[in-house]
């Protein structure tokens, strides 16, 4: 048999008190319900205390998930950014589909997000906040074609929001639109106004030049890439391979090292020590 939920047996409870009060005629027994009123409210407040800690771990839950199950087959999407979106009180509700979007996309659900997004902006047409994630679960659902539509309503607004911009730069690059993807990073870096943007900018702009072939221009991103964000382990490996491709193969070697010993857990600390291992085999790096 189904369990049966919590919510219905403490609309059980709710409904049983609310008897109690209707059937109160004298002080005593008002007394008495306004006691049952008090405890079961502190009650239900310490549940959804707990369920809220409960909602916390397991984003935790879900952060562990996404190391262990990280593609290393291709670059990452940026980032998504962790702070809970500043809602204001409105009478039609779209802020109740916003947080739950961004919910949603932190929980890794982006179709979900998607779905409540889109309500949210039926609601209230052209909020900014919302346009944003919409673009951001878009993105990390891979509809580039959606996304890219999506950034450039909240650039037109916002032309400063580098977060916005550099998302841009990275779906210009995964379709390949290497012109339109310089553009949009290099401004970015040119506002330097937001640490995580800066630093996308600059490891995006190392993997176009990489693509383009253009190893020096690469090594130059990359090796700024890793002075911004050490931990960000991708960028050694993609190092890596910028320096053998430019010919320099023992230092591509020492990079590769240096990316497995900065985090020898991390899926692309592992990338690193697997391509030693390759290219000790006498074999090449993959070029895409």
């Amino acid at each position: 048999m189904t369990a049966e939920s919590p919510v219905a047996a403490l609309r059980r409870e709710y409904d049983a008190i609310a008897r109690q009060l209707d059937s109160a005629p004298g002080n005593a027994e008002r007394e008495a319900a306004k006691r049952e009123i008090i405890a079961y409210f502190k009650k239900v407040d310490g549940m959804l205390s707990e369920l809220t800690q409960l909602k916390d771990d397991i984003r935790q839950l879900v952060d562990r998930y996404k190391q262990i199950a990280a593609d290393t087959k291709q670059a990452a999407a940026p980032e998504f950014t962790g702070q809970r979106p500043v809602l204001h009180a409105d009478h039609i509700g779209a802020t109740t589909f916003i947080e739950k979007g961004w919910s949603l996309i932190s929980l890794g659900d982006h179709a979900g997000a998607i779905q409540a997004l889109t309500k949210a902006l039926q609601l209230s047409p052209g909020e900014t906040q919302a346009e944003s994630l919409l673009g951001w679960a878009q993105m990390l659902h891979e509809d580039y074609d959606d996304a890219l539509g999506t950034f450039q309503k909240v650039l037109m607004k916002e032309p400063a929001n580098s977060l916005a911009r550099i998302n841009v730069g990275y779906i210009c690059l995964k379709k390949r639109i290497f012109g339109e993807a310089i553009e949009h990073l290099s401004k970015a870096i040119r506002l330097d106004n937001d640490r995580k943007a800066t630093l996308y900018a600059h490891f995006y702009l190392g993997l176009v030049y990489l693509q383009r072939e253009m190893f020096e221009d690469a090594e130059t991103f990359f090796e700024k890439t890793i002075k911004l964000g050490p931990n960000l382990i991708e960028a050694y490996y993609e190092l890596g391979r910028a320096h053998w491709f430019a010919g320099d193969q023992a230092k591509a070697k020492s990079t590769w090292e240096d990316g497995f010993k900065a985090n020898k857990f991390n899926p692309w600390g592992k990338k690193c020590q697997e391509m030693l291992e390759l290219v000790a085999r006498g074999e090449e790096p993959p070029r895409d």
